[in-house]
């Protein structure tokens, strides 16, 4: 009995962390660029009672033995980095990556972080192209001053009009970086990720490139979640945890026929 209510504890714990994912997820529904995460979970050890192959006391073989599972665990949580829909803002200084690919940007440290979130701003007093964040990109970007109008083409190059002239003016090209495990980079807050081991090292080019994905100017992207799919796991989860909640009533409710027995 003690061992169906362990085990039936451990799948209500596994069903709650998959509860907090399920309404991160749906927190983060008009997040820009925001990419769903999901909950995988494996099993704990069995406990073996009789080996598969051993030789029974009549001298037979086991054909499968006798294993007793003891509960389940989270084991991963995978990030899905699949495309979420594009948002026509008309704004010059909004961009999406259409395809594979982060903005480089640098945090308050001096490290490069990543991220697919294209409300780009311009610092007032310096003309430098920020994050949404506030953070300079890499490579840095100045505007200038008196700019009138800014182009931003799908290869990443900058160019802007400025007040007075007709003349487009080349100012920088946008650079991005892929990886080739994005489910490996650690999710930081403010839309941003940072490389790890298991994401592998940056690789950089210019939009557009072979395996780059490509800039939208006047577009944003929005979150790849989808609510009804998320409502659907709720209720999934949320009867999961019910039916590990009445595997724990009934085991103790089996205990305590036991002790009447004693009585």
């Amino acid at each position: 009995m003690e061992r169906a209510l362990n085990t039936a504890a451990t799948g209500m714990q596994a069903q709650q962390t998959n509860i907090d994912i399920i309404s991160n997820n749906l927190a983060n529904i008009n997040t820009t660029a925001y990419k769903k995460a999901q909950a995988h979970f494996s099993t704990l050890f069995s406990q073996v009672l009789t080996a598969p192959g051993a030789v029974l006391s009549d001298g037979r073989t086991s054909p499968n033995g006798v294993q007793v599972g003891l509960g389940v665990e989270l084991s991963s949580t995978d990030k899905s980095f699949g495309m979420g829909s594009l948002n026509n803002t008309n704004d010059p200084l909004d961009v999406a990556i259409e395809g594979e690919g982060f903005l480089q940007v640098v945090n308050p440290d001096g490290n490069i972080v990543y991220t697919r979130d294209g409300n780009l701003q311009i610092d007032g007093q310096t003309g430098e192209l920020l994050s949404s964040q506030g953070y300079g990109l890499f490579p840095s970007i100045n505007l200038g001053n008196n700019v009138q109008e800014v182009r931003i083409q799908r290869d990443g190059t900058i160019s802007v009009v400025r007040g007075g002239s007709a003349e487009e003016e080349v100012v920088g090209n946008l650079r991005i970086a892929k990886f080739t495990n994005n489910s490996g980079l650690m999710e930081l807050s403010q839309n941003l990720y940072k490389e790890t081991n298991a994401s592998g090292n940056p690789q950089e080019g210019s939009p557009g490139e072979s395996g780059f994905g490509s800039i939208r100017q006047k577009f944003l992207e929005l979150s790849n979640v989808k609510v009804v799919e998320e409502v659907v796991n709720m209720i999934t989860a949320q009867r999961a945890y019910e039916a590990n909640s009445n595997a724990i009533k009934a085991s103790s409710e089996m205990l305590q026929q036991a002790n009447n027995l004693v009585n």
